[in-house]
C-alpha cells in the first residue's frame, strides 16, 4: 500500500469538528514527523478502497508504514504513542488494557458532539485542514 510521503496515515473523518481539532493536535504534537492526516474522504486511491473507506466511515484508522491497519483504540494509540505518550501508550495496546481502551474509544465516537464540548475544544492557529 502507498504511504503519504512515506509516513503513517491517519485517516479521520472530514465532517468531525471534534476530529478536525484532533487531526490539528497530531500535525503539532507529531515533532519527529511520522504521521500524516488525512480526511478519509479526501484520500487518494490507492490507498483508500471501497472497503477501507466503509471501515473509515466507522473509526479513525491508521495506515503504518510497515503495512499494518489500525482503528479505533488501537489507532488513536499507535497516535499517542507517536505524540510523546510513548511507552504507556503501547503499554495501553495489551490485554486487558486495550479492553478499556477500545470501549473508551467507541463510548466517546458514539457519543462525539457531548464530548465535543470538552475534548480539543480550539482550532489550532495556522492548522493545516
Amino acid at each position: 500500500m502507498e504511504r503519504l510521503n512515506g509516513k503513517n496515515l491517519v485517516l479521520w473523518d472530514g465532517d468531525c469538528g471534534m476530529c478536525r481539532r484532533t487531526s490539528q493536535w497530531i500535525q503539532k504534537a507529531d515533532v519527529d514527523h511520522v504521521l500524516q492526516t488525512c480526511p478519509y474522504q479526501e484520500c487518494a486511491s490507492p490507498p483508500m478502497t471501497p472497503e477501507l473507506k466503509a471501515a473509515c466511515e466507522q473509526a479513525v484508522h491508521v495506515l503504518t508504514t510497515d503495512g499494518r491497519v489500525l482503528r479505533a483504540g488501537r489507532a488513536a494509540m499507535f497516535v499517542l504513542e507517536h505524540c510523546g505518550a510513548g511507552f504507556p501508550a503501547r503499554l495501553m495496546t495489551f490485554p486487558p488494557f486495550i479492553w478499556f481502551v477500545e470501549i473508551g474509544y467507541w463510548i466517546v465516537a458514539h457519543n462525539r458532539p457531548f464530548f465535543a464540548h470538552f475534548l480539543f475544544t480550539k482550532d489550532e492557529p495556522g492548522a493545516v485542514r
